[in-house]
């Protein structure tokens, strides 16, 4: 390759714009129904590991679109297709909203999920990767502080809107609210195709079907399955863990928004891990950082104050792995074909991030209880760490 790309563009208002999409997004394509999931359950009188369920379906068909979306975006730019992904987005939420029964609640997150594919982390660290290069850590790191406020938004605003209406008019509302801010900040804001770009002919050049041969590949991969299993089975279950200890729903509702700023501390955290130190590093220290957080979780009963610190603290750590993930594959192989490699990687975490919604309350009534459910996730933390040394 002999053409020659423009320099890294400064951070501005481009990424400004990626940024307020990503909050909300983030807020109203997935923290909404962790918020309003016992409203639904109480109304329709589906019960709530079904609800979650139904919405974990939604992420499975994220995580497979996600692999197609990657090419994509690699091949053909973002504009196009994060913006579709804003229109779709809308449109299964209103079908959620209307939804008469269960199955087709479910389609309307299942096309709900194919929307977070297009426009969620994965794809907006791809357009990071390639538009900023050499300088993705920091535009990433900024994109994610500010995603990691979407839970602090609109965990408090979804449950107010249910104080004063019902969940259905809720989800009417945030899905014309969506529509209406990220499908114009994505068309005006986003690459239509990508400038062509310098390639170094003497670099090795990695592609999928190299790296997923290697034992590096797989070793990070258990790594950041276990620990997304890990981090989602709790966090996402934070107000009915907090509820059973004695919680009120309003002010779990507030914690889990908490811990959405604890996500912010988390990647301003990460920032301060010496650029020079080995990808595993900042793997290994988050995985660990998570069992103490978890453990704290699974055995502390009280007084809420403390419960709340501790959820912050969890909130940090798991602010500090999605920074570890997107940054996973272009820190090892790079940034061309980041993409399609990125997709690969993140369909199983992705896929464990779906049926953490639901994960927490199976393996809830499976154990007997909620704080139960925290300590199985400790172990998985644990795996993590092992598996990290060698990723």
């Amino acid at each position: 390759m002999t053409s020659v790309s423009a320099p890294p563009p400064h951070l501005g208002g481009r990424l400004a714009a990626l940024s307020v999409g990503q909050v909300i997004s983030w807020g109203i394509l997935f923290y909404a129904l962790i918020v309003a999931s016992p409203a639904v359950a109480d109304d329709t009188g589906w019960p709530v590991a079904l609800v979650t369920l139904s919405f974990s379906s939604g992420l499975v068909a994220s995580a497979v679109a996600g692999i197609f979306v990657g090419k994509w975006l690699d091949e053909r730019g973002p504009r196009l297709i994060m913006t579709v992904g804003s229109v779709v987005g809308p449109l299964g939420v209103v079908l959620v909203a209307l939804a008469p029964n269960l199955a087709v609640f479910t389609v309307g997150w299942v096309i709900a999920g194919l929307a977070q594919s297009a426009v969620l982390y994965q794809a907006a660290f791809t357009v990071i990767a390639r538009r900023y290069g050499a300088r993705r850590r920091g535009a990433m790191t900024i994109l994610t502080l500010a995603g990691g406020l979407a839970s602090t938004v609109f965990a408090p605003i979804v449950a107010g809107l249910l104080g004063v209406t019902d969940w259905r008019t809720t989800f009417l509302i945030l899905a014309g609210f969506l529509l209406l801010t990220t499908a114009p900040l994505h068309w005006f804001s986003l690459e239509r195709t990508w400038s062509p770009v310098r390639h170094d002919d003497t670099a090795e050049v990695h592609t999928v079907s190299t790296v997923v041969r290697t034992r590096r590949f797989w070793m990070l991969e258990l790594s950041m399955f276990t620990l997304a299993a890990a981090l989602f089975s709790v966090t996402l279950a934070l107000i009915l863990l907090f509820t059973e200890k004695g919680m009120s729903f309003k002010l779990a509702a507030w914690a889990l928004g908490l811990l959405g700023a604890g996500q912010v501390i988390g990647r301003l955290l990460y920032v301060a891990v010496p650029h020079t130190a080995p990808p595993w590093v900042p793997l290994t220290v988050t995985a660990g950082l998570s069992v103490i957080s978890l453990t704290l979780l699974a055995l502390v009963p009280g007084p809420p104050w403390l419960l709340i610190s501790i959820g912050i603290a969890a909130g940090a750590v798991r602010g500090a792995q999605t920074l570890v993930q997107g940054s996973a594959v272009a820190d090892r192989w790079g940034t061309r074909n980041y993409g399609a490699i990125n997709g690969v990687f993140a369909a199983p975490i992705t896929l464990i991030g779906a049926f953490g919604p639901a994960l927490g309350p199976l393996l809830a009534v499976a154990t007997g209880s909620y704080s139960a459910m925290a300590l199985i996730a400790v172990g998985l933390a644990a795996l993590s760490v092992a598996f990290a040394r060698f990723s």
